[in-house]
């Protein structure tokens, strides 16, 4: 076995792109229908990442769809580029399609970036842009015939040439993710075919001139773990990058699926990276190259700070709209659905990152609720109304009442854990199991036990991975602590 099995960047974090100027490194991911849109993240090593804002954080430049339509629409695909001493974004919004690729530019990542310029006329997904030596900007993205490419003024978004198709791609179906790279004498065109499930692989092709004629890789796909027993699927969806020293490495998307067959994946697509060398002219991927450690993924939030952490996300609206600060720390939130009701509308949520993890939640005051969500139809979580804490399910067109506690003191933190099944020779075992409960003290109390497969992407469908999150039900509720915290995978069995 070779290859990584850590992502950089685990959890839902899929599509991604990446830059380097001078020692710093800066990557992007694709959000769809949570808001803020597109995490920003930096490294100085490659290895160690931390998120540093979010590219698309205001209405004025982000329009999203709550409920099941508008699950897996949204941000589709980023691609981050630095030129001319500024930042540059280019996206798509599925919401916004028709108004062509949107794009922002900044001079700090972690600041302000403008509100969207569109590429009238340019419709499609899968944004790049690449400038060559005289300054010309192409702008290259994926439509159902193959790789389309325009010039473009990347400032106002006006599409300066007639849409012409680079390339079909090969024998492998669902040509997409284009991204244009130099090395050498020769322009690189990277993307991902077969798409983005167990077929997913890298392919390139090379040509003297931007626009092609495009050569393809005599060994395509170049990276693909299709039909093999590698415990990261799905690998596709590249972006290449340049170390200071001359090395080259290419980060890359890919699943951790668990459970008995037919196994399922529940956190996503996430970020991983390989090497990359250069031989005759072609690049080679060198699954190996780099050891990367587990990420940091534990974290307490007191809410504390004068403005929320990056990492937090709402389905379809600013999650600045319904949480105002507390003096000292805590936050309010406005109040969400109505118990009972389905749909989530003011959830507070992080991505889950780990196989196995505990969430606590503090909520002192008002009614309230602590779920893991794939979508409005795929969540469970724990409810509190009053004194009265009941377990809960959705899946589908089905919802049920799985367990209920009395006379619950509201200081007793709501609490999930996921729990990841090793057992590989059972077919009644999901990728984990989700524990809902509460704590006293130190002590979980489970109120009910949900197998893992309900909720994940081989079930639910889309692009997303879980998140896990705070509503308050129907009138306002305090929230003063949240803690995520991953737990050891138990032990392989047989």
């Amino acid at each position: 076995m070779t290859g990584n099995l850590n992502p950089i960047i685990p959890g839902f974090h899929p599509d991604p792109s990446i830059c380097r100027v001078g020692e710093d490194y800066y990557l992007v991911t694709s959000s769809f229908e949570y808001f803020p849109g597109v995490p920003v993240f930096h490294s100085r090593d490659l290895l160690r990442w931390e998120q540093i804002g979010n590219v698309l954080d205001r209405p004025s430049q982000l329009n999203l769809r709550l409920g099941r339509e508008g699950a897996s629409a949204g941000i589709y695909a980023p691609t981050i580029r630095h030129h001319d001493g500024e930042f540059w974004v280019i996206t798509t919004n599925r919401d916004d399609v028709m108004k062509g690729h949107m794009i922002v530019r900044a001079s700090d990542p972690a600041g302000e970036w403008t509100d969207p310029v569109y590429t009238t006329g340019a419709i499609g997904i899968d944004p790049d842009l690449a400038w060559d030596e005289a300054g010309t900007c192409y702008l290259t993205w994926s439509i159902p015939q193959g790789i389309a490419q325009v010039t473009v003024d990347p400032a106002t978004g006006k599409v300066l040439s007639e849409p012409q198709i680079i390339w079909a791609g090969t024998h492998m179906a669902h040509t997409e993710g284009p991204h244009l790279v130099r090395h050498g004498a020769y322009w690189y065109l990277i993307a991902a075919e077969g798409g983005t499930g167990p077929g997913h692989g890298v392919s390139v092709a090379r040509s003297a001139s931007p626009s092609g004629p495009w050569e393809p890789h005599p060994a395509n796909p170049i990276l693909s773990h299709r039909s093999t027993n590698h415990p990261v699927q799905n690998t596709g969806h590249p972006d290449l990058v340049e170390l200071p020293d001359g090395s080259w490495a290419m980060v890359h998307l890919g699943v951790r699926p668990r459970g008995s067959f037919p196994e399922a994946h529940v956190n996503g697509r996430e970020t991983f990276i390989t090497g990359v060398d250069w031989v005759d002219d072609w690049p080679v991927v060198v699954e190996d190259r780099f050891d990367v450690p587990e990420a940091a993924t534990a974290f307490t939030d007191d809410f504390d700070a004068p403005r929320l952490h990056p990492r937090w996300i709402a389905p379809g609206v600013d999650p600045r709209s319904f949480t105002t600060p507390r003096e000292g720390a805590g936050v309010r939130l406005s109040a969400g659905r109505l118990p009972g009701a389905r749909d989530a509308e003011r959830l507070l949520a992080v991505r889950a990152r780990d196989a196995s993890w505990t969430v606590t939640a503090t909520l002192p005051e008002g009614d309230a609720a602590l779920v893991v969500r794939i979508d409005d139809a795929h969540w469970v979580g724990v409810e509190r109304q009053g004194g009265t804490l009941s377990a809960r399910a959705v899946i589908g067109p089905l919802a049920q009442t799985l367990g209920v506690a009395e006379g619950v003191p509201a200081d007793h933190p709501l609490s999930l854990r996921a729990v990841a099944n090793t057992d590989q020779y059972s077919f009644a075992k999901g990728p984990d199991d989700i524990q809902l409960g509460y704590l006293t003290g130190t002590e979980f109390h489970t109120l009910a036990t949900v197998d893992g497969r309900y909720l994940s992407t081989e079930v639910a469908g889309g692009f997303t991975g879980r998140v896990i999150g705070v509503e308050a039900l129907g009138a306002d509720a305090v929230l003063t602590r949240f803690t995520y915290q991953p737990q050891p995978v138990p032990p392989t069995t047989s």
